[in-house]
């Protein structure tokens, strides 16, 4: 029955947009909110010296090597058991179960640690959970699945402001109210199962021209691609508070939150129609390659600019390009994974493109802004972006 058959994939499409935004409310606002305030707390009259930053830092260095390491190992084991339900359900009711460890902790190792098993418990939910979509989307509904992952990163920053309403919950509660909607979002998705899986045969797809696509090199500059639109966007999600305030000292931290906010939510509907739009055309690299043309001319306006005006307009503009870019990219990466027996493995290596920039764009950004200033880093930017546009152009004709 074909219209059973797009009913059920239809369906899976909205519940594992749901379950992916459920992995994005169980990192944002505990990384952002709610670990730092525990941790600051714990520190108590030190935390003017700066120790709660240190503590702070090693935690998020050591959580993103544990994050690397684990997405592809459990990916890898979720191909090799052939259960990607199975390894999902144990990393949600590991990963939740941790959170909630973490109200007994006593002190800041005890917090570190239980941290890196989080990472652990995560990535065991997260790897098994993105190689899913793999084994059971077609490649003509991947912009709009890409799309639909557009709107986690919005929904993970709603949900902080939802958890830290005054009066709604106390610290520990806090913690519990995550716990309880990232398994609200999670367990439909498992409850209600796939449709069946994609059988798509081993030998390269053919592009729409007569020359066959080199999966491997798709895979690598899509992996390239990705990475240099990361070291951009990470730097940008650590350092956008310090550089409006290098334009304008009396500038509050809840204008950078607000801006950072708007643009995530305002270009996931746009995401959204953008993905649906490719897959109408079968055009699924077009998008691509027009935000990563679009970018530098935020990032050159970022540099230009003298006053917070129109640094927020340019910063949105970059922001909107990168926004649909990165949820774009995460879909259509999907089609030019190698090999069909290990996606887990492969989009765990694909996943080092979230995790690195993290580890080296805070050292890299503090050599280079004091001699060149922050204008000088988002030009370089600028540059790293086209050559992610050149990297997409590369494939010649669309796959």
């Amino acid at each position: 029955m074909p219209d059973q058959a797009a009913a059920g994939r239809t369906r899976f499409l909205l519940l594992y947009a749901l379950a992916w935004a459920g992995g994005s409310v169980a990192y944002v606002p505990f990384l952002t909110i709610l670990l730092p305030v525990r941790v600051s707390a714990m520190v108590g009259a030190g935390a003017g010296s700066g120790q709660d930053v240190v503590w702070l830092s090693t935690i998020a260095f050591f959580g993103a090597i544990a994050a690397s390491i684990s997405h592809i190992g459990f990916g890898y084991l979720s191909d090799v058991t052939r259960n990607r339900r199975g390894w999902i359900t144990l990393g949600l009711l590991l990963s939740c179960g941790l959170l909630l460890g973490l109200r007994q902790a006593t002190s800041l190792p005890q917090i570190v640690a239980l941290v890196l098993m989080w990472q652990l418990g995560l990535n065991m939910m997260l790897a098994p959970l993105s190689a899913w979509a793999a084994d059971c989307v077609p490649n003509s509904q991947k912009g709009v699945l890409g799309g639909l992952l557009a709107f986690a990163p919005g929904l993970g920053a709603v949900a902080g402001v939802f958890v830290t309403i005054p009066g709604l919950a106390s610290p520990d509660g806090r913690l519990a109210l995550v716990a309880l909607i990232v398994a609200a979002c999670v367990l439909p998705v498992l409850l209600h199962g796939a449709p069946a899986p994609l059988h798509e045969p081993e030998a390269p797809e053919r592009a729409q021209g007569s020359q066959p696509l080199d999966r491997k090199g798709a895979a690598l500059r899509m992996w390239c691609a990705r990475l240099l639109v990361q070291v951009a966007e990470a730097a940008l999600f650590s350092f956008l508070y310090l550089w409006f305030r290098s334009l304008d000292p009396a500038t509050g931290d809840y204008l950078a939150a607000r801006v950072f906010s708007l643009v995530l939510v305002l270009s996931a509907p746009v995401a959204l129609l953008t993905g649906r739009w490719a897959d109408r055309h079968a055009r699924p690299l077009t998008p691509l390659v027009v935000c990563t043309l679009v970018a530098p001319f935020g990032l050159v306006g970022m540099a230009l600019s003298q006053s917070l005006t129109p640094a927020i307009a340019s910063y949105a503009l970059f922001g909107f390009s990168t926004s649909i870019f990165l949820a774009l990219h995460s879909a259509q990466t999907l089609r030019t994974l190698p090999d069909s027996r290990r996606r887990g493995r492969d989009l765990g290596l694909f996943n080092l493109t979230n995790t690195m920039p993290s580890l080296v764009m805070p050292w890299f950004t503090l050599a280079l802004v004091p001699s060149f200033g922050f204008s000088g880093l988002f030009l370089l930017f600028a540059g790293l972006a086209l050559v992610a546009a050149l990297l997409l152009l590369s494939f010649g004709k669309e796959n």
